[in-house]
């Protein structure tokens, strides 16, 4: 497990940088209006897919999403940072799982537009929503990963007021990452609530496979709060330089530990 984990690493730190491009240049759409926020990671992955070596960098992108998925799955099956077992850990832990989704999806998205499917890689959701309520008890999955997104939501709103993602973060991190750290999170969990009632609808109130929202749809629904919108929009931009500074200083676990959350040395 330990060389899994070694090789897994870089491949994680790869996960944050795209992540943090994504969240960056999803906060700058929502912000500035450059184009419509509803076309969120649709959008900045056909514009890195234009760009010189395009298809490379959107490679690098599905390659690092995917590793960052089974880094968060293995937070949900293995309990790598060690969150317990109890109510609390289980709603982390779920969190986890729902991460692990949206970035599978993400991944799944950058490739389709490596392999020239990826004009109408925005009906893949709603496609892959409707394949699974087609089959027995599949609005229940949908209705619980809605849940799931909640818990997640749940979960970024702890971490933004308490700060306790600190303790997973090198002391050698720039000084201002508690504070983009918490406000990124707050925003974070805005979005993943919207996303998660979006699954409850279709899930157990029998809404159309249509109303599942991706990451960018999600924010676009926010547009006619004004200040909420502006506030998330900004959050969701922090988010992205704060994924950055996770990619050089976050402590990532060997997916055999147990119970070893590390904690760095005070400041």
């Amino acid at each position: 497990m330990a060389d899994i984990s070694a090789n897994l690493t870089p491949l994680v730190r790869i996960g944050f940088l795209a992540r943090a491009v994504l969240y960056v240049l999803l906060g700058f759409i929502a912000l500035t209006g450059a184009q419509s926020v509803a076309s969120g990671t649709d959008g900045i992955f056909q514009t890195i897919g234009n760009a010189p070596l395009g298809k490379v960098a959107l490679g690098v992108l599905a390659v690092g999403l995917a590793a960052y998925g089974l880094f968060r799955l293995a937070s949900l099956v293995f309990d790598i940072e060690n969150n317990g077992s109890d109510g609390k850990g289980w709603a982390k832990r779920a969190g986890h799982g729902a991460s692990a989704v949206g970035h599978f999806l993400l991944a799944w998205t950058a490739y389709r537009f490596i392999d020239g499917t990826g004009s109408d890689s925005g009906e893949g959701t709603p496609q892959a929503t409707a394949g699974v309520l087609s089959i027995e008890f599949g609005n229940v999955a949908i209705g619980l990963l809605g849940i799931a997104f909640f818990a997640a939501a749940a979960a970024q709103v702890l971490k933004g007021l308490s700060g306790e993602f600190m303790k997973r973060i090198a002391p050698q991190a720039p000084k201002a990452t508690r504070l983009i750290g918490g406000l990124g999170y707050l925003a974070r969990a805005v979005v993943f609530a919207v996303i998660g009632w979006s699954l409850v609808e279709v899930g157990f109130l029998a809404r159309d496979a249509q109303n599942v929202m991706t990451l960018g749809e999600a924010v676009a629904s926010l547009a006619s709060t004004g200040t909420l919108f502006t506030l998330t929009a900004t959050g969701l931009l922090l988010f992205g330089l704060f994924s950055a500074v996770l990619a050089r200083w976050r402590i990532i676990p060997e997916l055999s530990a147990r119970g070893t959350v590390p904690v760095p040395s005070p400041r």
